[in-house]
């Protein structure tokens, strides 16, 4: 169990997380979401001690092994199999221990420990796992240096899943994934049995590989039951329910604050106006939850509607060098109102393929006829660093627009999203997220009919993507999309296209048939760096054994199970407690009537809400443990 208590921390002066406690049962696996920018990296860097808190602490039973994300794997000769056999270093000591110790009883020890933490299968693990995150057994034996950095952030990425610890701290992983391995992460993160918070702003990824949302808003942190979705339910519940109760206490409070102003001068009623000035006195304000303004995305409509197809390819062959094609025998057609998304392993030739629609990359052989008139942006992740990084966003602009009169172009870094404030700040100073809207609204000035999305969401947090699905479902032009956010490509795309295999091809299904067909262990084409998905799985017992274990677990459940009974009906109990003194707190005469009837009221509330919490979470770790039990039958 981790447990958050009264914690505070800075950050370079600023106050990111104010007083916040919480407790994570053991074995939860939980989404840590909150705006950009609010402090949850943070928190993952007090988890693990890098940074010092300044009041309260972060509580972790002794022995806890925490794993989390290195910055990338190192750049070495050593191969991508045995950089990930390194990140268990137990194993690795009691191997090297193995060697040279003569100790009989020792030697049993360590072999019986090799034995309990399946050292006889790390191999056939590591590989798995190396294969699901894109790395086919030819990829796995190359050296660790002669991938990018993209490449081996997922190297890094594949060791501390390999590592197992018993607290799992991923920021962001699916950043420098491709759609096949979040698909893989997303199920690998939902069977995983230890405990998990993982930062993550791709919502199919909360709703599918979590069974808790905890949220770090106004520098608190709130712990949700349930996946992104039950979340948001919950949270628009929770601020309907505030406000109600905000309405009803300052009613209240008026009626009080009217019948002291009226009677605090007269003999008889002083006594009553009195007390009615100390409930006021008492009565503390309901705070209101602020809700954040998201500016929304916008893209200029096309100037002209153009006849379709507004491209055709004719046996097209592409590819970055003379003798060699990456892509080949390209036979297609986009229209005027296409919404496409490619899908397919990185390193199959996604972007090759959008960069010879932009007309950015040349075809080498075939035909590409291209509407006349026709007017295609371009918005690739990497283009960011591209942007001058001593030039304001206003500058910027001004390139595009410069005869226009400031307050035009002013009026268009609006439109962009970047508000005032941010208008004058240079552009190596802006978040991520900014610098996406900047770059965004920049490729899209002309007004294009064809929009190419290349990973646009990698610094978008979760009201920002959606704000984007709305921009995008509101362009009336075509639009072609690589992402592996999931959400965003059901949410506004109609047709797939997946690049493997040397070509880019029609795919019938839906995105969950594409799922089904990645878990299943195909991956789609021959990329570079991957061939297929394996699941994890845990070893086998024969059917005999199976039975016997199942029962001695059915035994060892029994008080398990009796103990959530209980619980259960405690929580019912204290469920119709707090209902009923909702009831008789909702009485706004209870206010002016009895005062101090209304206090003991709150107070019995406030107990019983303490009660009801501190039952929910020893309910919740017990039923983890029992669904685990069950789960390995």
């Amino acid at each position: 169990m981790l447990q958050i208590n009264d914690l505070s921390a800075r950050v370079a002066g600023r106050l990111l997380i104010d007083h916040a406690s919480l407790t994570i049962p053991s074995g939860t696996k939980a989404g840590l979401v909150g705006r950009n920018g609010a402090g949850k990296s943070t928190l993952f860097r007090v988890i693990t001690g890098d940074l010092a808190s300044e009041s309260g602490n972060v509580s972790i039973p002794r022995g806890t092994r925490i794993g989390q994300v290195a910055q990338e794997a190192p750049g070495t000769s050593e191969t991508l199999l045995e950089i990930v056999l390194k990140a268990d270093e137990e194993r690795v000591a009691l191997l090297a221990e193995a060697e040279t110790a003569d100790d009989p009883a020792r030697i049993s020890d360590i072999h019986m420990r090799l034995a309990d933490i399946e050292s006889h299968s790390a191999e056939a693990r590591a590989a798995a796992i190396l294969s699901g995150l894109g790395f086919d057994a030819q990829a796995q034996a190359r050296p660790v240096g002669s991938f990018s950095g993209g490449w081996r952030m997922r190297v890094a990425l594949a060791a501390v899943l390999f590592s197992r610890p018993d607290l799992l701290l991923l920021d962001e992983p699916t950043n420098y994934l491709d759609l096949e391995g979040t698909l893989w992460l997303e199920n690998f993160v939902s069977r995983y049995p230890y405990t998990v918070l993982i930062i993550s702003h791709d919502r199919d990824v909360l709703n599918n590989a979590v069974n808790a949302i905890i949220h770090l808003d106004q520098k608190k942190l709130v712990y949700y039951r349930g996946d992104y979705d039950s979340f948001e339910r919950q949270r628009a519940e929770k601020i309907e329910l505030l406000q109600k109760a905000i309405v009803k206490q300052d009613a209240a409070r008026k009626h009080m604050e009217a019948f002291v102003e009226r009677f605090r001068a007269k003999a008889t009623k002083a006594r009553q106006a009195q007390s009615r000035l100390k409930a006021l006195e008492r009565m503390k304000p309901l705070q209101a939850i602020v809700e954040e303004h998201v500016t929304p995305f916008s893209f200029p409509e096309p100037e002209k509607i153009l006849a379709s197809p507004i491209i055709r390819m004719e046996n097209v062959a592409v590819g970055y060098s003379p003798d060699r094609s990456i892509l080949r025998g390209l036979n297609l057609r986009i229209d005027a109102d296409d919404r496409i998304a490619l899908l397919g392993a990185n390193g199959n030739g996604k972007s090759t393929f959008a960069k010879l629609i932009a007309d950015r990359l040349r075809e080498q052989s075939g035909g590409i006829t291209r509407a006349p008139g026709l007017k295609i942006a371009m918005f690739a992740q990497h283009q960011i660093d591209d942007l001058r990084p001593n030039e304001t966003a206003v500058q910027h602009v001004r390139r595009h627009m410069p005869d226009a009169p400031e307050a035009k172009v002013r009026a268009r870094v609006a439109q962009m999203g970047l508000p005032t404030a941010k208008m004058d700040t240079v552009a190596d100073s802006l978040s991520g997220g900014e610098k996406a809207r900047l770059l965004m609204g920049l490729a899209t000035m002309d007004a294009p009919n064809l929009l190419i999305l290349d990973e646009p969401t990698n610094h978008l947090d979760i009201e920002a993507r959606e704000s984007l699905v709305h921009a995008l479902n509101d362009y009336s032009g075509a639009v072609i999309l690589i992402s592996h956010d999931r959400h965003m490509v059901e949410a506004t795309m109609d047709r797939l296209w997946i690049v493997g295999d040397g070509t880019v091809s029609r795919y019938d299904g839906d995105l969950e048939d594409y799922k089904k067909l990645i878990l299943s262990g195909a991956r789609s084409g021959g990329g570079n760096q991957g061939e297929s998905v394996a699941v994890v799985e845990a070893p086998t017992l024969s059917k005999v054994d199976q039975r016997r274990a199942a029962a001695e677990r059915r035994e060892a459940l029994k008080p398990l199970k009796k103990k959530i009974s209980a619980l259960e009906i405690q929580m019912g109990r204290l469920q119709e407690t707090i209902a009923d003194l909702d009831r008789k707190l909702a009485d706004p005469a209870l206010y002016t009537k009895d005062p101090a009837k209304a206090a003991d009221l709150g107070k019995q509330k406030a107990n019983a809400e303490r009660t009801l919490q501190k039952c929910e979470g020893e309910w919740l770790e017990l039923s983890e443990e029992h669904d685990a039990a069950m789960a390995a039958e």
